[in-house]
């Protein structure tokens, strides 16, 4: 439930804190887009791919994600125009496109933000804590990755964020936003639909749940029969590669269990993770925070974690706990005075 500290917000605060975590995203993440080698990555170039519309030879996993995609291709026309007038030697090049990605996924990505930094406040961190909180997760190394590269983590990540917020805030049209928009961001998205049925069923009742989902599913469905369409792939072929990940699972558990798992695990919001070991001293530590993350937390923890089994990607998917980490980590942040005032 909402914490009673949390007053109503008007457009400027909004405005304010959206604008901080585009600023702490687009910097840090320009010279990732600018100076990034793409061909050390499938990934970027089957996304790219998909935004021009070319679906045949991408892999399944990623050819059912349009919507980053689509989104840079429409914002990449008209910076493909002023690209012809200024630099005339680009347009037939990818780099209008590329930046059609690195504009979206930042917006994106500060959307998330914004998302994060009111959802501490509703769980009771002070304003200046929830700002270090959002200042924590997007100095993230994965979040110049996000930002910066043609990929689609920014619309997942703000799924996330959403439905903790959903959960926290009892607002159901965060719960519809996320039941449309889950599955199309990732196939992995169905994972969310059982926490978020029980979870988010005290904002938005499951009948109304129940039939959002099968019109978000329904739309997902025929985008994916109309890609497989245009990709002359057989509809089985997409079940036969999603049951695929499940052989990530051996190699994740060897991996996660390393030193060099331990790194990455490390990585994802490196030092600040340490203010966690403050939070967990104590008993008393512990009731400052625990409480406010509560079982709906835990349980979204548990869902990131299959992300990292399942993928075998640990940081990455890691980084898919930012909304919780970051609740953590104001409240234990908040209760130094200073951070209070």
């Amino acid at each position: 439930m909402p914490h009673p500290a949390a007053a109503p917000w008007r457009w400027p605060h909004w405005l304010l804190v959206y604008l901080l975590g585009l600023g702490l995203v687009a910097g840090p993440a320009y010279p990732m887009y600018r100076h990034y080698d793409f061909s050390h990555s499938l990934d970027t170039r089957s996304y790219l791919s998909v935004a021009r519309g070319e679906f045949e030879g991408v892999s399944l996993t990623r050819r059912y994600r349009p919507l980053v995609p689509a989104l840079a291709a429409t914002v990449a026309w008209p910076l493909e125009q002023v690209y012809a007038r200024i630099w005339p030697e680009r347009p037939g090049t990818e780099w209008p496109l590329r930046l059609g990605f690195y504009v979206v996924n930042c917006l994106l990505l500060a959307g998330a933000g914004l998302v994060i930094f009111r959802t501490c406040q509703l769980c009771g961190a002070s304003p200046l804590a929830a700002a270090l909180a959002l200042a924590a997760v997007f100095t993230s190394r994965w979040t110049v990755y996000m930002a910066g590269l043609p990929l689609v983590d920014s619309l997942y990540l703000l799924v996330f964020a959403l439905a903790f917020y959903a959960v926290r805030a009892g607002s159901a049209g965060a719960v519809v936003a996320v039941l449309l928009l889950a599955l199309p961001a990732k196939e992995s998205g169905l994972l969310l639909v059982p926490w978020l049925l029980w979870y988010g069923r005290h904002a938005l009742r499951w009948p109304w749940q129940l039939a959002w989902l099968a019109l978000g599913g329904a739309a997902w469905l025929a985008l994916r029969l109309w890609i497989d369409q245009q990709a002359g792939t057989p509809p089985e072929a997409s079940v036969s590669n999603a049951l695929g990940h499940l052989e990530n699972l051996t190699y994740s558990l060897r991996r996660l269990f390393s030193v060099k798992g331990a790194g990455e695990i490390f990585s994802i919001f490196g030092f600040f993770s340490l203010a966690l070991l403050a939070g967990l001293r104590s008993r008393a530590a512990r009731q400052d925070w625990l409480p406010a993350v509560g079982r709906s937390g835990i349980g979204l923890l548990v869902i990131v974690a299959a992300h990292m089994l399942l993928s075998g990607d640990l940081g990455r998917m890691g980084y898919l706990a930012a909304p919780v980490f970051a609740v953590a980590f104001s409240l234990i942040v908040s209760k130094y005075r200073l951070l209070s005032e």
